[in-house]
């Protein structure tokens, strides 16, 4: 990694990245989901998915003003991808990622939010405003 690269020139573009693969793959497992059978896996990981992109977005946004973003990015991000992919394994494959992985990425989730509070007691300040 070059020396002028922080972790947040790292975390910031991805924070956009995954914003965009959580809102398409909401949109995919609702799709999906509608298709009969037994399908609350599959709604339930959308909902997941599809409540946690715009936020994603949000905080991609005010990434210069919120100095918890980058924390609250990793927990929402890695927590809706563990929740999500672990309840669509459990569709797919019948079985979970791994031990506990729809429970880590819901605690991740929750982490991610209580972050994203704190937050408003620790901001930034913005040149000029």
């Amino acid at each position: 990694m070059r020396e002028d690269m922080s972790l947040s020139t790292i975390i910031r573009p991805l924070t956009l990245f995954v914003a965009g693969i959580l809102g398409a793959a909401g949109v995919a497992l609702a799709a999906a989901a509608s298709h009969g059978g037994d399908t609350h896996f599959l709604g339930a990981a959308s909902t997941m998915c599809l409540a946690h992109a715009p936020a994603l977005l949000a905080l991609y946004i005010g990434y210069d003003r919120i100095r918890t973003a980058p924390v609250a990015t990793i927990l929402l991000g890695l927590g809706t991808l563990i929740f999500a992919g672990d309840l669509v394994s459990r569709h797919f494959l019948g079985s979970s990622l791994f031990p506990l992985a729809a429970p880590t990425g819901g605690l991740g989730m929750v982490a991610g939010w209580v972050v994203v509070a704190l937050g408003a007691f620790f901001r930034k300040s913005v040149a000029g405003v």
